[in-house]
């Protein structure tokens, strides 16, 4: 490496950060976006840390043979995607190789079969996203997208490639939608979710529109064939923005393998990319095999993703998440398909008092945890092992989460890590969701 602070610097990248950033080691490590393992690149240091440097890429002079050419034409400033610039298989094995990382290093565990990746559409992917809006007066206009990469400003983009469409061909109109309103100021955020059956878009609200702004609102959603919300405080101030008092259907999205459609709120969770989540699910039941014997604890079960999936070949399934409207939306969606062998209870899982809970003292053959990004507490991972499961399938949106808890299920409870693999749910970012299995010796 040569150069120094401020000026020019060439190197070689080592490796990739969790952010999908190159790695330039030998002296200060410098993260540099835009750069790819292996690659020669020219640089120069923008912001220091204690333990690193930023770097921005100024050019690359040996391109790694991975390399290819960003499809979006704002990627590097807009911080909704980290690696357009690594073809897709690539990506997949930066991705697999960090997710066996974190087992040999924090989990300390040997995996004895590794499951091929899930993969699905790698672009107009994402059907579900919390886009920024802001209005910008110098530029006279209103500003919509994801957050730039290295500022807190809203990225000004025209459209975008990951985005489910229609939504990713709306960008440019929802932002001349709203600078016309007179509330243009007060509209800081977009929420968007696309359904099988209709797109949703939620816009929070800070003041309340005019009747002027009502009017435009209307014939925006009319012309658009989109469903508009207005949301002016917490979730339960979502209300539809209709031309009469009739009501449309809920969303929903369907499970074709297993005959099911599930609907949803337009500000409820749902996994992103609807390919891979029907793969995610299908594969969740090829791991766990649920019999019509089986009896099986679904936890953080959301609105019944997996549940209603599992309950179609086990005898008796218990979903239980903490948040109530989840809960009563995956009641419903068991009555809306006819599924009667299924059962959901409201327990915050992160709170060990509450594990003391009549549906915790099974039994239960399989298990499925679908934790938050900070994974599970000690405290529900003994409960479950305590339960002693044949099959315990934990399905994870951070590796380092996962690693960390599979220590603890296999080193402190005795199970075995019987195969894991990663999920393909976010293309084009560093983001890395998994799945692994574990049995009883």
């Amino acid at each position: 490496m040569s150069g120094g602070a401020g000026s020019r610097e060439t190197a070689q990248i080592v490796g990739l950060t969790h952010d999908g950033e190159g790695i330039v080691r030998g002296g200060k490590t410098v993260f540099v976006a835009g750069a790819l393992p292996g690659e020669t690149v020219s640089f120069e240091r923008i912001r220091k840390h204690r333990q690193h440097d930023e770097g921005r890429l100024l050019e690359v002079l040996r391109s790694a043979p991975e390399r290819v050419a960003p499809r979006c034409a704002h990627f590097g400033v807009c911080g909704g995607c980290a690696l357009q610039h690594l073809a897709p298989q690539a990506q997949l094995a930066v991705k697999e190789t960090e997710l066996r990382d974190n087992l040999e290093r924090v989990a300390r565990v040997q995996c004895r079969t590794w499951l091929p990746p899930l993969r699905g559409p790698v672009w107009a992917y994402r059907r579900r996203a919390r886009l920024g809006a802001k209005y910008v007066p110098k530029k006279g206009k209103v500003v919509v997208g994801f957050r730039e990469r290295l500022a807190p400003y809203v990225a000004d983009v025209a459209r975008c490639e990951v985005l489910a469409e229609p939504v990713g061909t709306l960008i440019q109109p929802l932002s001349e939608l709203l600078a016309t309103l007179d509330i243009r100021q007060h509209v800081p955020q977009i929420e968007v979710a696309v359904a099988d059956n209709a797109t949703a878009l939620v816009l929070r609200v800070l003041r309340t529109p005019t009747e002027h702004d009502l009017g435009k609102l209307r014939d925006f959603a009319t012309r658009h064939a989109v469903r508009l919300y207005l949301q002016s405080g917490g979730p339960h101030s979502v209300e539809e923005l209709t031309c009469d008092d009739s009501r449309e259907a809920s969303l929903a999205y369907a499970l074709s393998d297993f005959g099911l459609a599930l609907e949803f709120a337009p500000t409820d969770f749902v996994q992103v990319n609807g390919a891979v989540n029907e793969a995610l699910v299908k594969r969740a039941l090829e791991l766990l095999r649920p019999m019509p014997q089986s009896r099986v604890l679904d936890l953080y079960c959301g609105l019944g993703n997996f549940t209603l999936a599992l309950a179609k070949s086990a005898g008796h399934v218990v979903g239980v998440e903490g948040e109530a409207g989840l809960v009563e939306r995956a009641r419903h969606n068991a009555m809306r398909n006819g599924i009667s062998n299924v059962e959901f209870h409201l327990g915050d899982l992160a709170a060990p008092a509450e594990l003391a809970a009549g549906w915790l003292r099974g039994p239960y053959g399989r298990v499925l945890l679908d934790p938050p990004r900070a994974g599970a507490v000690p405290e529900l991972l003994a409960a479950a092992a305590r339960l002693a499961p044949e099959l315990l399938l934990y399905v994870s949106c951070h590796p380092g989460s996962l690693a960390r808890d599979l220590g603890i299920l296999v080193h402190e409870h005795g199970f075995v890590l019987e195969s894991a693999g990663v999920v393909d749910m976010f293309p084009h970012t560093a983001h890395i969701e998994s799945m692994a299995l574990l049995r009883r010796p």
